[in-house]
């Protein structure tokens, strides 16, 4: 009995033995592994130098900048040739995006010009017969005349010559009637009506000064005599416009005269009548381009009967242009491109970061439509681009060493392509499936799956790879 006591009370106590030493292996292990888990979280980097991994909050060693912690899982997410901003850090730069769409694309030329007299309407009054000036009725320049005003009176003895002439043949016109039309006819040739004529056949009186009548109605733009001055026939007197129709005559530079055409659309504006808006159309473009200006003149007719539009009047006018070709076309912002000599980069934001993390890219830029630029290749619809603060970005980049806008990029110049398409996947372990079978692929760079959207960003050498082979060469192995 005793002996069988002890058995029992020795069997126990190697139990509770054989229990301590399975807990205590146990809890070693969970307390390695939370001290390790605790080292990887407490990792401290440089939001400019990525490179950088602390143990312990600071600064960093190359720049001076307080180091942050590392996110769980974002050392893997980021790109070596990307440039990681804290969110403190864009905000600070000012640094904003937006999403790439695809618009139609159309290009609003500007363009500016004068308000000029109609040239058509143009009207000389010149003297008919020589003489003298004894009289101007009109006396300044920019004075309204009507049709039939008059304008001057001339003393001329070469009329009053013809008028004693005429008044000889009326005694002997039955005997000589051919001196009697000759001699009309000579005062007809001064100018003078059949009514003139007549009134001084049946006065007898010699009229000594005739005056000079309007033949149309505008404003005078010039005086060219003074009283008491002496003419010859066909001196011009005055030079009158009509302004009940001016032209809008604007410049246009070689560049723009692509995007216009005969009787395209205006609206323009007068500098000197603020918020009224005009509307034309263009109804001559001059063939020859200005040797001195590098323009060419682009017309358009308007009326004036209100006369509110004066010549040399400043004027701005827009002409919208669907350019052809470009239909439904990636369109993105002028502020988000650099250019460096021949080549033209942007930005692009890596999708499924926390703190906003960039990578430059080369595209190829079409026409530019006002600040705005036709995308011809290097972005897909969808991706989002900086637009603001491009150039604190790009400096960050070259003080990381990272590829940018100076020193370009590592990947062969023309041969790399990004597409975008959808892939399906239900969760976060999907996502290293799908994107080792896109690595997988020959040809592809770098590859992103974005499990909210099901969207697979691809980098890849287009001479080595395409669209088509990733899509359908690795199928099977997406998920």
């Amino acid at each position: 009995m005793k002996n069988r006591i002890i058995i029992i009370i020795t069997s126990l106590l190697a139990g509770f033995f054989a229990g301590w030493l399975i807990f205590h292996s146990s809890q070693s292990v969970k307390n390695a592994a939370q001290s390790t888990e605790a080292v990887q979280s407490s990792i401290w980097t440089c939001s400019m130098h990525p490179h950088i991994r602390m143990t312990e909050p600071g600064k960093c060693p190359i720049c001076g900048m307080e180091l942050i912690p590392l996110g769980e899982g974002s050392a893997a997410l980021v790109d070596p040739e990307s440039i990681h901003l804290s969110k403190e850090e864009a905000q600070l730069a000012n640094v904003l995006t937006s999403v790439v769409k695809k618009q139609m694309a159309v290009k609003d030329v500007r363009l500016y010009g004068k308000v000029q007299a109609d040239e058509r309407l143009f009207q000389s009054q010149v003297a008919h017969f020589p003489g003298r000036i004894e009289k101007l009725f009109v006396n300044f320049t920019g004075e309204s005349v009507k049709k039939g005003q008059v304008l001057a009176e001339i003393y001329s003895s070469e009329l009053i010559t013809a008028q004693m002439e005429l008044l000889e043949t009326v005694k002997t016109k039955q005997l000589q009637p051919q001196l009697y039309e000759a001699a009309r006819e000579k005062l007809r040739q001064l100018k003078l009506t059949d009514e003139q004529i007549g009134k001084i056949e049946q006065s007898g009186v010699i009229i000594n000064n005739f005056e000079v009548v309007s033949n149309t109605a505008g404003t005078v733009t010039a005086r060219r005599v003074n009283s008491g001055d002496h003419v010859s026939q066909g001196t011009v007197l005055f030079e009158i416009a009509d302004l009940s129709k001016v032209w809008i005559m604007f410049d246009a530079y070689e560049s723009d005269l692509q995007f216009l055409q005969i009787n395209a659309k205006i609206s323009f504006s007068i500098q000197a009548m603020p918020g009224i808006d005009f509307k034309g159309i263009i109804v001559f473009i001059d063939p020859v381009i200005d040797p001195v200006t590098r323009v060419a003149k682009v017309r358009v007719e308007t009326g004036n009967q209100s006369g509110k539009l004066k010549p040399e009047m400043f004027a701005t006018g827009t002409v919208t242009s669907l350019l052809e070709g470009y239909d439904n076309s990636l369109i993105i912002p002028k502020s988000a491109v650099l250019w460096t000599g021949k080549r033209s980069i942007v930005y692009v934001k890596q999708p499924l970061m926390d703190e906003p993390v960039f990578k430059v890219r080369e595209i190829g830029l079409g026409p530019m439509l006002g600040e705005s630029y036709v995308v011809t290749d290097g972005l897909s619809e969808g991706e989002e681009i900086v637009t603001s603060g491009t150039f604190s970005v790009d400096a960050a980049a070259q003080l990381a060493g990272k590829p940018s806008m100076m020193n370009g990029t590592k990947t062969p110049e023309g041969n790399i392509t990004h597409s975008v398409f959808s892939v399906s996947g239900k969760c976060d372990m999907c996502k290293t499936r799908i994107e080792k079978a896109a690595l997988e692929v020959e040809g592809v760079i770098n590859a992103v799956w974005e499990l909210k959207t099901g969207r697979l960003s691809l980098d890849f050498d287009s001479t080595r790879t395409n669209d088509k082979i990733i899509r359908e060469g690795n199928c099977e192995s997406w998920t």
